[in-house]
């Protein structure tokens, strides 16, 4: 039995099935996202979502749904399964699911009466292309299998509604159509691996209902636009290949390439196998530059979130190369903006406080992982850079200070990965000395220093900042209850709030304190913190906890991080706990890990949501699949693997 599998029982039955979502990407942009009953529930679902930049910097659905219908002696039974405004649901082929399982590819196996039809689902790296295969696997007779589209054309972020501007042309192509709904779109191409019959009969589906997105507190219906169906016979053992792109393919050569993506598959048969998977979905290569998207089905390239997952979905899973190739890019970003130069680089968010220090720190597991000398030849101009750069108070709301430490302005706008805002305005104003961020300050002197040993003035100078930075550090932010200010503000006024920022002080190679103040560090923590899904943002003793993130997008933005759990913030706990408790930590640790081993077959099946409510059940929220939190989880088996194979 596969690692990934699902019964008829629980697939027929719609309160469960319909909270599992599948994802599939090209790793060039484009995805493929659902449930696993193939019922769209948000309107960043659909089978083919790409970015179109000709018309703005968002994805775009173009092919929403494919409708399958067995027929046999005359008599039809529709595969689909749409929910309607109302809450009512037609057709409602699940019922004739019988299994569902995914090691290389995601596979339905649908029963009506003696037939068994096997559907296969993957896209082709690198190109915007989704490949459905169905293989006839039982039947007493030849069926005819149709196929019926549903188009939408529309940004993730809008609906489409029935309008007259919409085009019902097509053109006939090599088996199948190509068409497209409106001006300044990519054509789509639709075809089958063999020939058919395509029915024109346009007609709109009306009131589509998503219910995610009315869980969320946005419109939740919209139109679909068929422009007919596909119709072809299948024989008993026979193979049909579905192909939705934006280019025309060669049809005959379809069943061979599905077969060489499928070969360079990894199977998702181990919890360690599907995080690496999911890990390969965050990579993304557009115009030559390397990217890492921060999460699925909303995000893009933040600058925090790429530093922060890129040693754990690179260098974790034995992947130098990858790395290198996206901190290729990243480096060209982060020295465009300390020349002060637009970048016409996707990478947003570059000019946060924090990034050139996550930077460093992403550089630092290069070393660790790769080795010192390497990353000293490959990547210690950029380190010098950024280090002069903050130290020269060049950052443009990052302030080196006498004491050593770092001061930034975080009360008007959002600074930290803490960034939810209402109005404009943080939710969280956290501003001033802030823990996390000299925490990684005090980490970056230390190993920057250590790295140029030897070789300038300017490593001496490192230390002598280190030096004062520590003593500054205890003094700033160590209160007498045994754990860290979350920041401290210009007035000196201190955020009493227990937070997670301040186990990074505890997890990094170099820390300002003391082991006695970790171990107590990470006591608190442990006992205010830590749920089976990770860190809390916030202690449920702390004034403002609010652990549900649920409802409409204010009541959201206020919960985002006061006291929702944060799978990621765990990677630097279960490091810190390891650095301090060595091998008697290791059992503990992998007992933690369970609880993240039984999202595999939960939210987004094989991967890891954005976060989870604070309270139990620890349900998953946000977006489906996030990619700091599958990049922390890997690198944890990395580092206990360190430790079980010294």
């Amino acid at each position: 039995m596969s690692y990934l599998h699902f019964d008829k029982t629980l697939m027929t039955n719609l309160e469960e099935s319909l909270q599992k979502e599948i994802l599939r990407t090209n790793s060039s942009g484009a995805y493929h996202c659902t449930t696993i009953v193939n019922c769209n529930t948000r309107k960043y679902h659909g089978l083919l979502v790409m970015p179109v930049p000709e018309i703005d910097d968002e994805n775009h659905v173009l092919l929403s749904l494919l409708d399958e219908t067995v027929i046999q002696h005359g008599a039809s039974f529709n595969l689909g399964l749409h929910r309607y405004q109302g809450g009512n649901y037609d057709p409602k082929g699940h019922k004739y699911i019988r299994d569902y399982s995914w090691e290389k590819v995601p596979t339905t196996l649908y029963r009506v009466g003696g037939v068994i039809l096997k559907k296969e689902k993957l896209f082709v790296h690198y190109e915007n292309r989704i490949l459905i295969r169905y293989t006839l696997v039982e039947a007493q007779a030849p069926i005819r299998l149709r196929l019926q589209p549903f188009l939408a054309f529309r940004s993730v972020h809008k609906f489409t509604h029935e309008n007259p501007q919409a085009s019902r042309e097509y053109r006939n192509v090599e088996n199948g159509i190509e068409t497209c709904m409106y001006a300044g779109y990519p054509h789509l191409y639709m075809q089958l691996s063999k020939a058919n019959d395509f029915v024109f009969r346009p007609d709109w589906y009306r009131n589509l209902e998503y219910v995610k997105e009315r869980e969320r507190g946005y419109d939740f219906t919209e139109d679909l636009y068929v422009p007919g169906y596909f119709e072809t016979e299948m024989q008993r053992g026979e193979t049909v290949i579905f192909s939705g792109g934006i280019t025309e393919t060669e049809t005959q050569k379809l069943e061979n390439v599905f077969g060489q993506e499928i070969d360079a598959r990894i199977p998702r048969n181990s919890f360690h196998n599907c995080l690496v998977c999911s890990a390969h979905q965050f990579l993304n290569r557009q115009g030559g530059e390397h990217y890492i998207l921060a999460g699925y089905p909303w995000f893009r390239c933040r600058a925090r979130d790429l530093f922060i997952a890129l040693p754990g979905l690179t260098l974790a899973t034995g992947e130098q190369d990858r790395f290198e190739a996206v901190m290729a890019t990243a480096r060209k970003a982060a020295m465009l903006f300390i020349n002060d130069n637009p970048s016409g680089l996707g990478i947003s968010e570059m000019q946060h406080p924090d990034v050139l220090l996550w930077c460093v720190w992403c550089l630092q597991q290069y070393a660790n992982m790769v080795g010192t000398a390497q990353c000293k030849e490959r990547y210690g101009d950029l380190l010098s850079a950024i280090m002069h750069f903050i130290c020269r108070n060049q950052h443009p709301n990052l302030f080196f200070h006498d004491n050593g430490l770092l001061f930034t302005n975080g009360k008007e706008r959002a600074v930290t990965w803490m960034n939810s805002s209402v109005n404009g305005r943080p939710v969280v104003p956290r501003s001033g000395y802030v823990v996390e961020i000299n925490a990684l300050w005090y980490n970056a002197l230390c190993f920057t220093a250590s790295l140029l040993s030897g070789d300038t003035a300017f490593a001496e100078q490192l230390l002598q900042i280190a030096q004062r930075a520590k003593q500054s550090f205890v003094g700033t932010f160590m209160n007498e209850h045994g754990y860290l200010f979350d920041y401290v503000d210009e007035s000196m006024a201190k955020d009493w709030s227990v937070r997670p920022n301040m186990i990074f002080a505890c997890a990094f190679d170099y820390s300002p304190l003391g082991v006695m103040q970790m171990k107590d560090i990470v006591q608190i923590v442990t006992r205010e913190l830590l749920t089976p899904k990770g860190l809390r943002s916030l202690s449920p003793k702390s004034s403002g906890y609010n652990p549900i993130y649920a409802g409409s997008p204010l009541q959201r933005d206020h919960a985002y991080h006061q006291g929702t759990a944060w799978p990621w913030l765990a990677g630097f706990y279960f490091e810190a706990y390891l650095k301090l408790y060595k091998m008697g930590g290791v059992g503990f640790v992998e007992r933690q890990l369970i609880g993240y081993e039984d999202e595999m077959t939960q939210s987004c099946i094989g991967s890891m949501p954005e976060l989870f409510d604070g309270n139990p059940p620890f349900t998953g929220r946000g977006a489906v699949s996030f990619a700091m939190n599958v990049a922390e989880i890997l690198r944890t088996t990395y580092i206990l693997n360190q430790f079980t194979n010294e």
